[in-house]
Order: C-alpha cells, then sequence, then structure tokens
C-alpha cells in the first residue's frame, strides 16, 4: 500500500504539471487571439469613418480583390513557413493579417445596422467560448470530428466558389448554416489541439518556438470566431 501511494505520487504531479502547461499555453493562445480580434474590430470602425478609405477600397474592385488575395496569401504563407521564419516575422504576419481583415470586414457595417451586428457578436462569443470550453475539458479525441469538419468547409468553399456565378439566396444560406455547424465544431477541435500541444512539452522550448505555435494557434481560433461571427450574420443581420 505504502508502495502503491509512493509510486502514484510522480504520476501524479506529472499530470498536474501537464494540466498546468496545456493552461499557460493555451492562455497566450487566447491573448494574441483577442489582440488579433481587436486589431480588427478598430481597424474597421477607422475604415468606416474615413470617406477616403471607402473610396479607396470599395470604389476600385481591383483594390477590394486585392485586399482580398493577399490576405489569403498570408496566411498560405504563415502556415506553410511557420517553422523557418522568425517569431518576430510570425507575429508581424499575423497582426497585418488582422488589420487587413479589418479593412474588407468594414463592408459589414455598411450593410447591417450596429445593434445587430453587437447582438450577432455576443452570440458568437457565447456558442464560441461554451465550444472552447468543451474542447478543454472533454475527454474524448476529437480528431474524427476535426476531419469531417474540415471536409465540411472544403465543401463550403466550393460552394461558394459556385455560388458566386449562380447568384443564389437560397445556396447562401444553406452555406451560412453549413458554416455554424462546422465553425462551432472546429473550435472544439482546435482548442482541443492546442491543449494537448501544451501538454507534449510546447512550453519547454525555447521563447520563439513557443511564440510560433501560440501565434498559429491564435490564428486558427481567430478565423474559427470571425467565420462563424459571418455565418451568424447571415441569419441575425438587419440590413440598413
Amino acid at each position: 500500500m505504502y508502495s502503491q501511494s509512493v509510486s502514484s505520487a510522480p504520476v501524479t504531479s506529472m499530470a498536474q504539471a501537464k494540466s498546468q502547461a496545456s493552461t499557460v499555453f493555451l492562455a497566450k493562445v487566447f491573448n494574441w487571439m483577442a489582440i488579433g480580434l481587436a486589431l480588427t474590430g478598430i481597424t474597421a470602425f477607422l475604415t468606416v469613418n474615413s470617406q477616403a478609405m471607402l473610396h479607396m477600397i470599395f470604389g476600385n474592385k481591383m483594390v477590394f480583390y486585392g485586399l482580398m488575395f493577399g490576405e489569403l496569401g498570408m496566411v498560405i504563407y504563415l502556415s506553410a513557413r511557420i517553422q523557418k521564419i522568425s517569431a518576430q516575422m510570425a507575429t508581424g504576419l499575423f497582426l497585418t493579417y488582422s488589420v487587413l481583415n479589418g479593412v474588407t470586414l468594414s463592408a459589414i457595417l455598411l450593410m447591417y445596422t450596429m445593434t445587430s451586428i453587437a447582438a450577432t457578436f455576443f452570440v458568437t462569443a457565447g456558442m464560441f467560448g461554451s465550444m472552447a470550453v468543451y474542447g478543454f475539458v472533454t475527454k474524448k479525441d476529437l480528431s474524427g470530428m476535426g476531419s469531417f469538419m474540415f471536409m465540411g468547409l472544403v465543401g463550403m468553399i466550393i460552394a461558394s466558389v459556385v455560388n458566386i456565378f449562380l447568384g443564389s439566396s437560397m445556396m447562401s444560406w444553406m452555406i451560412s448554416g453549413i458554416g455554424v455547424i462546422v465553425f462551432t465544431g472546429l473550435t472544439a477541435y482546435d482548442v482541443q489541439k492546442i491543449t494537448q500541444m501544451g501538454a507534449m512539452g510546447i512550453m519547454n522550448q525555447g521563447e520563439a518556438a513557443i511564440r510560433k505555435t501560440a501565434i498559429m494557434g491564435a490564428l486558427s481560433l481567430y478565423l474559427d470566431f470571425i467565420n462563424l461571427f459571418l455565418s451568424l450574420l447571415q441569419f441575425m443581420g438587419n440590413r440598413r
């Protein structure tokens, strides 16, 4: 009995250390995500209150689509080169992406009433927070769900491209409905994945490695939040 209690002590201590490391790393990720969302919101507000910015961005389709493709290119580059670029560059790319996204998302402030945008934001925050908690506390492996949600995301992208030519409002609603499901599920999956990274010893690596991994985690959760918000806005938003 004595030997059992002694042998179990290191195991318990190790489990507590892993749990603490996961919590600390997850907090770093959420801090960066919050910074990204704050930058996006501030940039969108400043853009919509500047006639010069609005004319430059929305008065020329080439500029608007250039920003859109630029954002996409930044996400692809950051994801593909994260191991080779510096922590400072990774941070800069994430923050720059957040600002550019705020510029393009300023169109939402023009299209929808502020009341409906605020209401949708709080609903999004509630859903996102609930699924984040679930992803953090659940013992169930969510990798299968993550793969299924990723397939749904690919289907959404294909359907969205097709709908550019069809211009179907019904298809647009269906895509948004699928988006709510997909990004809700991806939130839980991404949080569990990030938590596991913390438990696997990422906090024992150098500061640069921790920062880069936290930035990638923040980007994943940032995209989950923004896309969940946009999907819900299709149902809850009141146009001006």
